[in-house]
């Protein structure tokens, strides 16, 4: 079994996140091809509703494309049918082409608690939302004639949301778009994917889960057997043959990384650019982030995302991204966009160990302008917290 060095390994996994390549030059127009790259590299867009500087899914976008038109981005991904929203890795977004893949995960879909209380109070209830949304087209939970009591924000989870949310997990319904607001609107599965696609015959859990660990080994290039069930959430128990399959039928490769204790299994197809040019800021929630074992095992990097962490306890910050220059993660900065101030504020900002940190405050000064021009941002502060801040401030 031949060992890959560590360098060899982060390059490799950057060259099939789509991080191989500058972004296009700020005066070259972004088009749909463009976003479909992007979605192709790295398969799977996760989704949160955090919105302290962008959402979580215009991100990825941004790392590997630097500006771009967000609305048109929205359009195309919720609007062109290419993708679809679902539990995929969590909530997230991915190609059409895997959803006759993932229909034993629909065809299992529990009640859970909630769902279950809702049968036992009201067992109509969601036939009569499915008979709703046939008979209104796109419906958000706001637009049932009898949504239930709000919870919360973002509606918490009434009964509508539950019944929903359920009818969409178990495939009667699909997400249809999200308003500018980020609110979802369900419409029934038969108008929202393709009907080519809803034609198409699943295939055995046995093979969907092969095909779904391809995906994976080819969004990351190569990875333990945890970080490529982590992608799909797949158990490690359906994993661990699944990927003995493809090792067996030559399209993966057992190898060793040099520190790693786990084996890892290399896509035979995948390219190792030689050398990484990236300058770019890294969502918590990009894929070469959200597994934070294997992001410690790449980078050395140690990284938890803090928002649910009481502020006086919090390390770096409430929203943390990582810094990417080359192959490397040199810091972290938490962010925030202060829209009503018009400026993009930096209240921390922290550079790893061993870094020049001169070198590091102006590239990342960079990046936090093109970042803030952007989100129509016109001015970038940054406050005194962490190691960088002096540096950063005295370059922006």
């Amino acid at each position: 079994m031949r060992t890959l060095s560590r360098d060899r390994t982060r390059r490799l996994v950057l060259t099939a996140q789509g991080l191989d390549r500058p972004r296009p030059s700020a005066t070259s127009r972004r088009d749909v091809r463009h976003l479909r790259r992007v979605l192709d590299a790295v398969d799977i867009v996760q989704l949160d509703s955090v919105n302290v500087l962008a959402r979580a899914h215009e991100l990825p976008f941004w790392s590997r494309l630097g500006a771009h038109d967000r609305s048109a981005r929205d359009r195309w991904l919720w609007r062109s049918r290419e993708a679809f929203e679902g539990w995929i890795h969590v909530a997230s977004m991915t190609g059409v082409e895997a959803w006759p893949l993932l229909a034993h995960r629909r065809g299992e879909a529990g009640r859970g608690r909630r769902a279950e209380r809702l049968l036992r109070e009201d067992p109509t209830y969601p036939d009569r939302v499915l008979e709703e949304v046939a008979r209104r087209g796109p419906t958000s939970v706001r637009d049932l004639d009898d949504p239930g009591q709000r919870t919360g924000p973002w509606w918490g989870s009434p009964k509508g949301k539950i019944a929903l949310d359920w009818l969409t997990a178990t495939g009667r319904l699909a997400v249809h778009d999200r308003t500018g607001a980020f609110v979802v609107r369900y419409d029934l599965t038969e108008r929202v994917l393709p009907a080519e696609v809803l034609a198409v015959e699943p295939p055995p859990r046995e093979i969907a889960v092969r095909e779904l660990l391809r995906r994976a080994v080819r969004a990351h290039g190569v990875g333990a057997a945890t970080d490529l069930a982590d992608h799909h959430r797949l158990p490690q128990a359906e994993a661990l043959p699944a990927l003995a399959h493809l090792v067996t039928a030559g399209e993966l490769e057992e190898v060793r990384v040099e520190g790693w204790r786990e084996t890892a299994y290399l896509d035979r197809g995948a390219r190792t650019a030689r050398s990484i040019p990236a300058r770019t800021l890294l969502s918590p929630f990009d894929p070469v982030v959200w597994f934070r074992p294997r992001l410690e095992r790449l980078f050395d990097f140690h990284y938890r995302i803090e928002i649910y962490v009481p502020e006086a306890q919090r390390v770096h910050g409430y929203y943390v991204l990582p810094f990417l220059l080359g192959d490397r993660l040199v810091g972290r900065v938490d962010l925030k966009a202060d829209r009503a101030g018009g400026r993009l504020h930096v209240r921390g900002a922290f550079a790893e160990d061993g870094v020049d940190r001169v070198a590091v405050a102006r590239e990342l000064a960079a990046e936090l302008s093109d970042l803030a021009a952007w989100l129509e941002l016109t001015a970038v502060e940054v406050d005194e917290r962490g190691d960088l801040a002096g540096h950063l401030r005295a370059q922006v």
